[in-house]
C-alpha cells in the first residue's frame, strides 16, 4: 500500500501595522501687499473658518510672518495650496501659500 504524504500548512497570524499617511501643514506667508480682509476671506472660503478664527490666523500671519491654516493628507494639502494661490493671483494679490510635512 502506498503511503500518502500529507503536508499541512499552518498559517501564523501576522501583525502588520500600516503607518498612517504623513500629514502636511498648510501655511500662509506674510507679505506687505495683500490686504488683511482678503486673507480673512481666503481662510473662510478655503479652510471653512469662522470670521473670528480667520482673524486670529490672519493676525498671526501678519505678526509672526506665517500661520498654520490646517493639517491635511498630502493630496488635500496640495489642492488647498493650489486653490489659494490661484485665487490670490486671480485677484492680483501676491499671497503665498505653502505646505510642509509635520
Amino acid at each position: 500500500m502506498a503511503q500518502k504524504n500529507q503536508l499541512s500548512t499552518i498559517l501564523e497570524p501576522r501583525v502588520s501595522k500600516a503607518k498612517p499617511p504623513p500629514l502636511y501643514k498648510v501655511l500662509l506667508l506674510n507679505d506687505d501687499f495683500t490686504p488683511m480682509e482678503f486673507v480673512i476671506e481666503v481662510l473662510q472660503r478655503f479652510f471653512e473658518m469662522n470670521r473670528e478664527r480667520a482673524t486670529q490666523i490672519m493676525l498671526k500671519v501678519h505678526q509672526e510672518g506665517m500661520g498654520v491654516c490646517g493639517v491635511f493628507p498630502k493630496d488635500i494639502a496640495a489642492t488647498k495650496v493650489d486653490l489659494v494661490v490661484s485665487f490670490s493671483r486671480q485677484h492680483q494679490h501676491p499671497l503665498q501659500c505653502v505646505m510642509e510635512e509635520t
